[in-house]
């Protein structure tokens, strides 16, 4: 993207009906490293790619417990979304405090679209660059959300966000249909694969991916190294027995568009942890 006369207040249309900051800040999602969510009828899903700036540096959290019912996944500017997460654990606090109940998942997810909007409607405000993916179980069932820094928000059966998720949803839009019945365990390796698309040729290995469930009986957490790298061992297993069913992924991954790869070409970036 390119600078213009249109893009130095948040609050000023272009001629084609743009808000050029908006956009901005849609792109900064783009370039986080991925994250990705699953539903089934009972269960959530939550996974994202672990990257560091360095090799003597850790990785930025990148998934955040909200609630024992509810928990995000961010892609972005990583202080952004420590900010919101903190935001949307003050008002389940709240309402669990004044109503003696969980706050429903899409009451939450509102909240935060509101609070996102105002950024874009403020002269001395400026979006927040960094989508969240929410994973939350309330009286209605399972539910997975997609809030973007221009105050939208959707419900998905699956979606993929951050850089080289194309690779990850081009996987999940081939599964989508079987993930509603779906285990917990088949959920959580779905994820683990659709992780490992993102990575682009890259082993998968328990250290630069981080996995969170939260579902019927079972309270948001995010799962330990151990019991992942578990998982990632048992995956590999199959795919060898799989055998000549691994080539038709192999073509369908190379024939994905690589756009948002480019962006990380272009330098290292805030956004990129």
């Amino acid at each position: 993207m390119f600078r213009n006369q249109y893009d130095t207040d948040v609050t000023t249309w272009s001629p084609a009906g743009r808000l050029f900051q908006v956009e901005y800040a849609m792109e900064a999602v783009k370039q986080g490293s991925a994250a990705i969510g699953l539903r089934s009828k009972t269960h959530v899903v939550l996974a994202c790619v672990n990257k560091s700036n360095s090799e003597l540096s850790s990785h930025q959290k990148k998934i955040f417990k909200v609630d024992d019912h509810i928990g995000v996944a961010i892609a972005g500017l990583t202080a952004d979304g420590r900010v919101l997460s903190r935001y949307m654990r003050s008002e389940c606090i709240n309402y669990s405090y004044t109503y003696e109940s969980p706050l429903p998942v899409g009451r939450l997810v509102v909240q935060l679209a509101d609070k996102a909007q105002v950024c874009t409607q403020r002269s001395w405000k400026r979006p927040y660059g960094v989508g969240l993916l929410v994973a939350g179980l309330d009286e209605s069932g399972a539910h997975l959300y997609y809030n973007c820094p221009s105050g939208n928000y959707f419900e998905y059966q699956a979606f993929a966000i951050g850089s080289r998720s194309q690779a990850a949803k081009t996987y999940l839009e081939r599964r989508f249909q079987n993930f509603n019945d779906s285990s917990r365990e088949d959920l959580i390796k779905d994820a683990l694969v659709a992780t490992r698309e993102s990575l682009q040729g890259d082993k998968l290995r328990s250290s630069v991916c981080t996995v969170a469930v939260v579902g019927v009986g079972e309270p948001f957490h995010i799962l330990d190294q151990e019991t992942v790298q578990r998982l990632i061992d048992t995956f590999e297993i199959v795919k060898e027995e799989e055998g000549p069913l691994a080539e038709p992924e192999q073509a369908t991954e190379q024939a994905a568009p690589t756009d948002q790869g480019g962006a990380e070409n272009q330098g290292g970036s805030p956004m990129d942890i």
